[in-house]
């Protein structure tokens, strides 16, 4: 195993520059992940450990060793890809035990690696099969397989859940943070959904066009964002925004009129903000302050998401109780301060 080192690393096609001096420090056996929307540079930068990138600039240490030039054989990481990367015609023990092959590493070697990594995987009973007759969650399976024989120091995984129906992904995910934690082999995980990035992680890097918006612990991320771009993108429902406008006192006023003051961030006179509530961080209350307009109402089981419209703004509302309100109705409702924020409209960045 080894720490993995990103120092200034920039990458650029031509005269198109995508990465734009990422660094990023991730310890021996941290099981770090990539987050962001599509586009961001996040598979780029996941490719550039892998050596399957140039780097443009910068430097790329795995361990001790500034790997910036060598080919990926000699990176000793292994790579679990989105669309698994199986040879259709090699079963399951053969797909795994294949870079071992090549490696001309013995027979009993590589049958007593197979062996166990179909014991943790649960693939035993399958190693006879070919992919063709295996489910998508079984060639997963499969793929981290052939990842776990090579003992790398550095687990690679590009979106390696995106092509697994949502009650799958869910298993794989749980899945794949047991094997770390069985493990302890350093990782790291691309992914554009937040919400695997938040289950799974001990650090996720929160990028945006190339640019590291971001670092931190989950909870560190949904807790204390730094500006409205992660205040947005971590959560599920998304935070809620409302425009508002900064008074002497330090208090602030919504559109709707509504004055509120935060115990831990003050407001300017006349400055433009956006405040930031989480959809589970209100309640139904008769003496709140906030009076919205319920749109829909959506009940899943657990929860009741309620979209609403405050001073002409959306506003979605997570309740545990069961909602008797009826569309078209006003909903009163109180605020937990203390979680909620002030960002400048100009800046973006959280007060």
């Amino acid at each position: 195993m080894a720490s993995v080192d990103i120092i200034d690393v920039k990458k650029s096609y031509g005269d198109t520059k995508v990465i734009h001096g990422v660094s990023v420090s991730i310890k021996d056996g941290e099981f770090t992940v990539l987050v962001g929307p599509s586009g961001c540079g996040k598979s780029t930068l996941l490719r550039m450990v892998a050596g399957l990138e140039e780097i443009s600039a910068g430097e790329i240490k795995i361990g001790d060793k500034v790997v910036n030039d060598m080919a990926p054989k000699d990176r000793d990481v292994a790579m679990v890809f989105q669309n698994y990367a199986l040879y259709p015609h090699m079963t399951v023990r053969d797909n795994m035990g294949f870079s071992l092959m090549l490696a001309k590493r013995p027979k009993e070697e590589i049958s007593e690696r197979v062996n166990a990594a179909a014991e943790i995987l649960g693939l035993k009973d399958y190693l006879e099969r070919y992919p063709k007759q295996l489910s998508g969650g079984q060639r997963q399976r499969v793929a981290m397989g052939r990842a776990i024989v090579r003992r790398p120091q550095v687990f690679l995984f590009d979106e390696p859940l995106s092509n697994l129906d949502a009650k799958l992904r869910v298993a794989m995910r749980t899945e794949i943070k047991a094997l770390h934690q069985r493990l302890k082999t350093t990782s790291i995980y691309v992914t554009h959904d937040q919400i695997e990035a938040m289950t799974m992680a001990d650090k996720i890097v929160v990028l945006r066009d190339g640019i590291i918006e971001q670092v931190g612990s989950p909870l560190d991320l949904y807790d204390t964002p730094n500006n409205l771009f992660v205040a947005g993108f971590i959560g599920s429902p998304a935070m809620n925004f409302l425009e508002a406008n900064g008074n002497a006192d330090g208090s602030f006023t919504l559109k709707d009129g509504t004055t509120l003051t935060l115990p831990h961030a003050k407001a300017s006179a006349g400055q433009a903000l956006k405040f930031g509530v989480r959809p589970e961080h209100m309640l139904v209350d008769a003496a709140g302050p906030l009076k919205a307009k319920i749109q829909v109402i959506e009940p899943t089981g657990a929860d009741t998401q309620v979209f609403c419209t405050l001073g002409g703004q959306d506003l979605v509302v997570m309740l545990r109780d069961r909602v008797y309100s009826q569309v078209g109705d006003t909903m009163p409702l109180s605020l937990d301060l203390k979680q909620c924020h002030l960002f400048d409209n100009a800046s973006g960045k959280r007060l």
